[in-house]
């Protein structure tokens, strides 16, 4: 039965041109909209960039230019990710500049604010720019930020403030129950450890002048604009028309089935526990599902633009081809724990399973079909051999086990679903001996026919069976083995390369 299925990724700063690390999420949340889609839901996978950072404002004087103009440049920089990577996303909002934006994080403002939930104090606190957070001293590691290691700024200024501390035991209620489901299930116990040590009240503003003027302003207050994470967790229902609280709002959260953020665990606060409080607070749904990934590392240190690390995706791609990025990213990456990105990794997986793999077994077979029954498909009119029940079972048991694997947000598990069907496929080729029973039949041996036709059509619906549940991971090499396998009539096409062998760049 199809439902909607509403996906987004974390919307990023534009301060910098877009990292392989940011590449993974959107990759994951891509899988999960095309899986969707293949299921025959209604989905929506939406992105975006973060505009009104403070730090965006920094880079732009760092480079003498307006801050507009340098926001417009570098969110390209992202929405042109499309092509490289293959995405497949239905909106991608911009927060400064976007028409919708705006109005939907008023209304969510004004919204808590009837609540009684927003107030105004004066607060002193240590701020991070790279966060755009405030720590509190026990939060620091040896004095600096935990997650860019720099020393906060003391930032002492009027804000408005959220009642967080109010919504602690509905939070825990909602995460308990699963009501607010959170994965794995370490980042749950770790939100509610974080609701459990005690909420505090946050400030859900900046004042217009540390801003730099930049932002969306406070309503009613001239001084002051939105905190960042105010503003752009908002973009998640302001890029629905939340504002006006439009058709595609009322269709894929006010009525949708699945709302599923995917983000990193670098900011599951804001999302598992400052966003939840404030929908609560205006009285909207809140997401079903926030899917947290780990990070991808370099030396074993995380990949980011701070860090002076930051690997670019679509060189790679360039390199390496689109293929060998996504499978790397789904099919090495865990979905606890870092990952070691190297160039040799990425090689050797594409060479071991794209090229040796799927591309091999999928020559090999249509090679056969040529030869032994000139590209005409023999049909499976009758009960498979004995010889091929492993490979049927593999095939069989695959869309099952990759709706399960995705469910859980395991890349890994999904993408070795389809590795065992190829697994399967070519010890068929190998314990079946096609070419002996060829030779066999040639002979006049009318049960060495039939058996190769078994085979044959037994492993030509195995490659089109990758072909079709390939398509979420690799929609264009699925495509390519669509089209040489002959998906819809009853030939195959002449064999060819789906997936050259790659070298290392000097």
């Amino acid at each position: 039965m199809s439902q909607r299925f509403y996906v987004t990724t974390a919307i990023p700063y534009v301060n910098a041109r877009p990292h392989i690390g940011f590449a993974m999420e959107i990759i994951q949340a891509d899988v999960l909209a095309r899986h969707r889609r293949l299921r025959g839901d209604d989905v929506r996978f939406q992105t975006g960039t973060d505009d009104n950072s403070l730090k965006n404002v920094q880079a732009a004087e760092a480079e003498g230019v307006p801050t507009q103009e340098f926001v417009d440049r570098n969110a390209e920089m992202f929405k042109d990710l499309r092509e490289p990577l293959d995405l497949s996303f239905d909106d991608f909002i911009m927060t400064s500049s976007d028409s919708r934006h705006a109005p939907g994080v008023e209304r969510l403002w004004n919204a808590c604010q009837e609540r009684g939930d927003l107030y105004k104090q004066h607060y002193e606190g240590l701020y991070c720019v790279g966060c755009e957070q405030f720590y509190a001293p026990s939060e620091l590691i040896d004095g600096k930020c935990p997650e860019h290691g720099t020393v906060p700024q003391l930032v002492s200024e009027e804000n408005w403030f959220f009642r967080l501390s109010k919504y602690a035991d509905q939070l825990r209620e909602l995460i308990t129950s699963g009501e607010l489901r959170i994965e794995p299930a370490s980042r749950r116990n770790e939100v509610l450890g974080f609701i459990n040590t005690g909420l505090a009240d946050f400030s859900v503003s900046r004042s217009k002048e540390r801003a730099r003027g930049w932002g969306v302003p406070v309503p009613g207050d001239d001084s002051q604009v939105m905190y960042v994470w105010y503003d752009a967790l908002g973009n998640y229902i302001s890029a629905l028309d939340f504002g006006a609280n439009g058709e595609q709002y009322q269709r894929y959260w006010t009525e949708g089935g699945r709302r599923v953020h995917c983000i990193g665990k670098g900011i599951i606060r804001f999302h598992a526990v400052y966003w939840p409080a404030m929908l609560l607070s205006a009285g909207q749904a809140l997401p079903t599902e926030i899917f947290v990934h780990d990070y991808l590392t370099v030396d074993g240190r995380k990949i980011g633009k701070s860090m002076g690390n930051a690997i670019d995706p679509v060189a790679l791609t360039e390199e390496y081809g689109t293929e060998a990025l996504r499978w790397w990213l789904l099919r090495d990456v865990p979905r606890v724990g870092d990952a070691d990105f190297t160039l040799a990794r990425l090689v050797n997986r594409a060479n071991e399973d794209l090229s040796n793999g799927f591309g091999n077994l999928t020559n090999r077979v249509v090679s056969m079909v040529h030869k032994y029954r000139d590209g005409a498909v023999p049909e499976l009119s009758g009960k498979a051999d004995d010889i091929s029940a492993a490979l049927l079972e593999a095939i069989d048991g695959a869309p099952a086990e990759i709706d399960a694997a995705l469910d859980d947000f395991d890349f890994r598990r999904a993408t070795a679903a389809l590795w065992n069907i190829v697994d399967q496929g070519n010890k068929l080729v190998e314990s079946a001996a096609p070419w002996t029973l060829a030779k066999a039949e040639r002979n006049g041996d009318a049960d060495a026919a039939a058996q190769l036709d078994v085979v044959l059509g037994v492993l030509v619906k195995a490659c089109r069976a990758v072909a079709h549940e390939l398509q979420p991971f690799l929609p264009r090499a699925a495509q390519k083995l669509a089209d040489q396998t002959g998906v819809g009539t009853g030939r195959v096409a002449p064999a060819a390369p789906v997936f050259p062998r790659l070298e290392l760049a000097e």
